[in-house]
């Protein structure tokens, strides 16, 4: 979908611009190879984790989705419920598997929640007509050279890689229609891009000396038992990790750079805080010439005008994690920098929904031809 970068936003023609894109949110996918059902079968891989749970969670309430199969290799043979007891209302769901014991002829679409690097060595083992959404980030950096120097290891499926697109809904919505293989941005590329990637686009921010302060809760480090998520170690303070070399800077500056059209190269510091769920990331950006903290603001707003999930707050109010927690919104703002010619942008997601199963499922529905906003409009969860 083309943004609509302007460098003073077009006040007369909101409503027009409303509508048009109503009717990107809504219209069907290109045609494509018929459904074996009526309601879609979908296979959750690697459904032990956070986000397998949230897919499970969100398509719940999805008229065109019956889930057919959950794989967790480890908890292979448990009810869902035994893994996540507040799915016990799930019913409706099989039990775990191995995911060596699946028969894909009978799966319309898949979501794979597995680890970095298990992922592509799966997806290319998978029929060629199934519609894949991938929550790993094994598909998401385009160049598989830069994939070698962050992940540590060669590609294992650079012919996939080719073919995969890169899904931030709000930004490429056309390219994910059509999509056979989705590459689901990661939570905090989601949170920085939104908020940055229409001003590098417009021109109104300078592409240089952009620093991103990332704070996510803990539910975005996975399911895993790690020393460094036990409850002593998180609780009461917080803590930077992965200081300068975080994975998600070269993903989060691939989109920058395509919006500015040169190499943008971001400060990037993520921290962990105690709390189960959320991410917030502000950002610190050198005005162009002549640019307001204001026009900012402007820009975001009719470039976000119409759409479902991402809503910029009027002036002065801050967005708060609280305030999006279980849905698949994101809020942000612009604020002036004491600092002349500086200007501070937040945005505000859950890590689960927006940040990833959520976003996956928006995906999906874009991919599947059903309205975009199916099953995802479920407002955020407060106190």
């Amino acid at each position: 979908m083309a943004l609509q970068c302007k460098r003073v936003a077009v006040g007369t023609s909101g409503r027009r611009a409303m509508d048009v894109r109503a009717q990107a949110v809504a219209s069907p996918a290109p045609a494509s190879a018929p459904m074996k059902t009526n309601v879609a079968k979908i296979a959750v891989l690697g459904a032990s984790g956070y986000t397998g749970a949230e897919v499970v969670r969100l398509t719940a309430l999805h008229p065109n989705i019956k889930v057919t199969v959950l794989t967790g290799d480890k908890q292979a043979g448990k009810a869902f419920s035994d893994v996540f007891p507040h799915l016990v209302a799930a019913t409706n769901v099989p039990k775990l598997v191995k995911i060596d014991d699946v028969n894909f002829a009978d799966v319309d679409a898949v979501f794979c929640c597995l680890p970095h690097a298990t992922t592509q060595e799966v997806i290319k083992k998978l029929p060629s007509d199934l519609k894949v959404v991938d929550l790993s980030a094994d598909f998401r950096l385009k160049n598989p050279a830069t994939y070698a120097e962050w992940y540590g290891h060669e590609h294992a499926a650079v012919e996939l890689q080719k073919e995969a697109v890169y899904g931030l809904t709000e930004l490429y919505r056309d390219q994910v229609k059509s999509a056979r293989l989705l590459a689901n941005p990661g939570c905090y590329p989601t949170c920085s891009q939104l908020g940055l990637y229409p001003l590098l686009k417009a021109g109104l921010i300078l592409p240089e000396d952009i620093l991103i302060d990332a704070k996510s809760g803990v539910s975005g480090a996975g399911r895993s038992a790690k020393e460094s998520n036990l409850y002593c170690e998180i609780a009461e303070g917080i803590n930077s990790y992965a200081v300068g070399s975080h994975r998600h800077m070269p993903e989060i500056e691939q989109g920058l750079t395509e919006a500015a059209g040169k190499p943008v190269t971001i400060s990037f510091t993520p921290h962990l805080i105690n709390m189960s769920r959320g991410m917030q990331t502000t950002s610190y950006v050198k005005l162009a010439p002549g640019v307001t903290a204001d026009q900012l603001r402007s820009q975001l707003a009719s470039t976000y005008e119409g759409e479902p999930f991402v809503r910029v707050l009027p002036k002065g109010v801050v967005p708060h994690t609280r305030h999006v927690r279980g849905s698949n919104y994101c809020l942000m703002n612009v604020f002036p920098d004491r600092i002349p010619g500086r200007a501070i942008v937040i945005s505000v997601i859950d890590n689960l929904v927006k940040g990833a199963s959520g976003q996956g499922l928006q995906n999906l529905n874009l991919m599947m031809g059903w309205p975009e906003t199916t099953a995802l409009l479920q407002l955020a969860m407060f106190p």
